[in-house]
């Protein structure tokens, strides 16, 4: 069995080749290929090349590791390990050239589930920026190499929160209603686009605090390891692990007074 540390440069190593391509289709100009949720939950011809190459990559270094994308699905392994990808992270973003779009790969232990996996390894790579977040169970967080620390002793009131919306538009109506009742208790809300960037960004201090209903397995998990290995809390709805229902990332006293009015919210959204 690989190590932490060696998982998380396998991670690495093909994120960043995954993100070469994918910044070199970007140059070319992106072509929609099909739509899912809603016509605004769009799959570029890139994040189906790009998954394609990660999965490859990845089968040839851990033949016997299971995969689950975003955009071609799962397979089981044999090794008790599941890489978990988002090609494409903020493929928005992406589509109109907004420099705010990731790789994101991470390694888990366990059933490919957020509710009983243990992530242990990951690499979250910006293509347009070349930044590389990368974290390893009991190994801290890195951005290039420079180890990172979420910001402390943040007060709810000074706190920048970054949040996301999702496609479905009866859906953002509810959330941006509870970012209505927030951002008058907050220094400011942010929307940037990509759930690993902005949980890589609570990691180095760019927000204070991240929170968002709605997000997939391949949109967190190897962000959510960057944020909790540079000491913030991750965690979900009702106190349970991050997941579709609802994830909260911050420092430990912010995370306190942030949780419970995510929590409160979307409790009684089922």
């Amino acid at each position: 069995m690989p190590s932490n540390a060696e998982l998380r440069d396998i991670a690495l190593t093909v994120a960043r080749r995954a993100a070469d391509l994918a910044y070199l289709r970007r140059s070319e100009g992106v072509e929609i290929a099909a739509s899912k949720s809603s016509l605004t939950d769009i799959v570029t011809r890139a994040d189906r090349e790009v998954e394609h190459l990660v999965r490859e990559a990845i089968a040839a270094s851990r033949p016997r590791d299971g995969f689950l994308g975003e955009e071609s699905g799962g397979g089981e392994g044999t090794s008790g390990l599941t890489w978990v990808v988002d090609p494409i992270d903020g493929t928005v973003n992406y589509f109109y050239g907004i420099p705010a779009y990731a790789v994101s790969i991470a390694v888990v232990e366990g059933d490919p589930d957020p509710a009983t996996w243990r992530t242990i390894a990951g690499a979250v790579v910006n293509p347009a920026s070349g930044e590389a977040f990368t974290a390893s169970a009991g190994g801290g967080a890195r951005l290039n190499g420079r180890e990172l620390h979420v910001n402390r002793d943040v007060p709810l009131e000074l706190g920048l929160v970054g949040t996301g919306f999702g496609y479905d538009a009866r859906k953002r109506e509810r959330q941006a209603a509870f970012v209505a009742q927030l951002i008058g208790q907050v220094r400011d809300v942010r929307r940037i686009g990509a759930a690993s960037l902005d949980l890589c960004s609570v990691a180095a201090g760019r927000l204070d605090a991240y929170f968002e209903r709605g997000l997939n397995p391949w949109d967190h998990a190897a962000g959510a390891l960057v944020a909790r290995e540079a000491g913030a809390l991750v965690g979900g709805l009702g106190g349970g692990p991050e997941g579709e229902d609802l994830l909260v990332a911050a420092p430990p006293g912010l995370y306190e007074q942030l949780h419970p009015l995510a929590d409160a919210f979307y409790s009684e959204w089922r």
